[in-house]
């Protein structure tokens, strides 16, 4: 066997590795759950769907181009006045400028119909959560029933969640990739996100954006539940918690930097601790 015919064979060979390994391989952004991802996974797909127009020539034309005017082929007839063709011209200009302004129309539109603040119509009362990023860990403070967690969320299917995210530290991204909508979670900073989950489940929420050596184990778990009764068991069972976070010492604490935090319930937290770690920050920006 040759060198040329060794290097093929291994090509092939890789080929067909790349395709058994990667096929266990679930991707988090296609199996959405909420009519905000439902939104943004179409919008994805169409502009790939739309890309294609472009890529999918290009590739076709090369190939054909490589082909037809090799050297090895001689039978091809010489034009050597030919300088161009008002055909090709308005090919080449007229369908990119169609792609691109549909494309331009159709980031437009979906840019303020998925605004994140943007509220969720629904017939059900949405849910408060108040979301602080640690290092490297997430708290959640439910301001309406006075509880907090760590690393765990819930609530009841078709009934809106309103998150209010900040960061005590560094910069963050909060993420539900099943729900939608990645956004940044910033020191002295509020940011809004409105999400909804159609389905119930047990959902992957991640850290998106390094933040130091433990970010990679900064996750959470989603519970989507089909019963408001189910929720409201879940809150009862917090309440019963012996932590609390009563003061600013208290939640000092847990800001502890930990690589590797698991779930924890607070059965009373102090009412306006999210806007105390908000204001601290800021007062800390405005000093320095």
């Amino acid at each position: 066997m040759t060198c040329l015919n060794y290097t093929k064979f291994f090509r092939v060979i890789s080929l067909i590795l790349v395709f058994f390994f990667l096929n266990g391989c679930s991707s988090l952004i296609a199996d959405v759950h909420g009519s905000i991802a439902i939104k943004e996974y179409s919008l994805i797909l169409i502009s790939f769907i739309m890309m294609l127009f472009i890529i999918l020539p290009v590739i076709f034309m090369t190939i054909y181009f490589s082909l037809k005017y090799r050297s090895t082929k001689i039978n091809q007839i010489y034009r050597p006045n030919w300088s161009d063709s008002k055909k090709i011209e308005i090919a080449v200009w007229t369908i990119p400028i169609l792609i691109v302004s549909f494309l331009a129309f159709l980031s437009w539109d979906n840019t303020h119909k998925l605004e994140p603040e943007k509220s969720i119509i629904s017939t059900n009362n949405p849910i408060n959560i108040d979301v602080i990023a640690l290092d490297w860990k997430w708290l959640f403070i439910y301001p309406d029933y006075n509880i907090a967690t760590i690393n765990e969320i819930m609530f009841p299917v078709n009934r809106p969640v309103i998150f209010r995210i900040t960061s005590r530290s560094v910069m963050n991204a909060f993420f539900i990739p099943a729900l939608g909508s990645q956004i940044y979670a910033m020191p002295g900073m509020i940011t809004k996100l409105n999400l909804i989950s159609n389905n119930p489940g047990k959902y992957k929420g991640i850290s998106s954006n390094y933040s130091g050596k433990g970010f990679s184990n900064m996750k959470f778990t989603v519970l989507s539940v089909l019963k408001n009764n189910c929720f409201l068991n879940w809150v009862k069972k917090i309440k019963m918690s012996p932590e609390t976070l009563r003061t600013i010492k208290d939640f000092n604490i847990i800001s502890i930097p930990n690589e590797n935090y698991s779930i924890k319930y607070f059965s009373y937290v102090e009412k306006n601790l999210f806007n105390q770690i908000v204001k601290e920050h800021s007062s800390k920006n405005i000093e320095s």
